[in-house]
């Protein structure tokens, strides 16, 4: 059957999350330490990490929470210093990764309906969105927050598929995670694309459910799959 619609992860498949992750995190801690955090800066970067994990990365308070680990007294100006920090990083390193934009285009060109499917809160992912420029290249946005259903869930990919009147096999999602992008795509019958790319490019398929139909490592990689 014909492919008519691609679906995008966002975080490093769009863009570098992961190196924005790190030096968000760094730069927030370094500014803490300069408001007057006395603690040592790879102690307190490792204890934001544990909290971030155990808490969510979608958890209002990390630094709040960091202060109270530490043993010290809430601190807004520590806490506000690392705040402006990690927007200011992060809006730094939000950038498309290379050829993202016009490869885009050139699909939208050759007629492919294009879809966005994000683990995450709403009004987050469309931050990511407006700021990377994208926002105005895709027919559908779905989250997990909206659905109620988070990826590897074949719910939202379902959702995502219905909203645009087309067949499971008839799109192909393409993102970095095989646990979650690609066994949740496959498990509904779209085609699948693993972009090799950030923290998880080392992880390899533990069965066929996550074994995806094509890899590349340049986004760009996708014009030679996708005529």
């Amino acid at each position: 059957m014909v492919l008519k619609a691609i679906f995008f992860d966002i975080d490093d498949t769009l863009f570098d999350s992961t190196q924005l992750t790190i030096m968000a995190r760094r730069n927030s801690i370094r500014a803490m330490i300069d408001a007057g955090l006395p603690v040592d800066e790879e102690k307190a970067l490792m204890m934001l990490q544990k909290i971030i994990k155990r808490l969510g990365p979608n958890y209002p308070k990390h630094y709040d929470e960091l202060l109270k680990e530490l043993g010290i007294g809430w601190n807004p100006k520590i806490i506000a210093a690392g705040v402006v920090a990690y927007e200011h990083t992060k809006m730094g390193f939000l950038k498309p990764l290379p050829k993202v934009i016009p490869t885009l285009l050139k699909l939208k060109k050759r007629g492919y309906r294009l879809g966005v499917i994000s683990n995450g809160l709403a009004v987050k992912q469309w931050e990511k969105l407006v700021s990377l420029g994208l926002h105005h290249l895709f027919n559908v946005v779905v989250t997990s927050e909206e659905v109620g259903y988070e990826k590897p869930d074949r719910r939202i990919f379902q959702i995502a598929v219905e909203k645009l009147n087309l067949k499971p096999e008839e799109c192909v999602m393409v993102g970095d995670r095989i646990d979650v992008d690609i066994k949740g795509a496959k498990s509904l019958g779209m085609k699948t694309i693993r972009i090799k790319r950030g923290k998880h490019k080392a992880e390899t398929p533990k069965n066929d459910k996550e074994k995806p139909d094509y890899e590349i490592k340049k986004f760009e990689e996708l014009l030679e799959i996708l005529p």
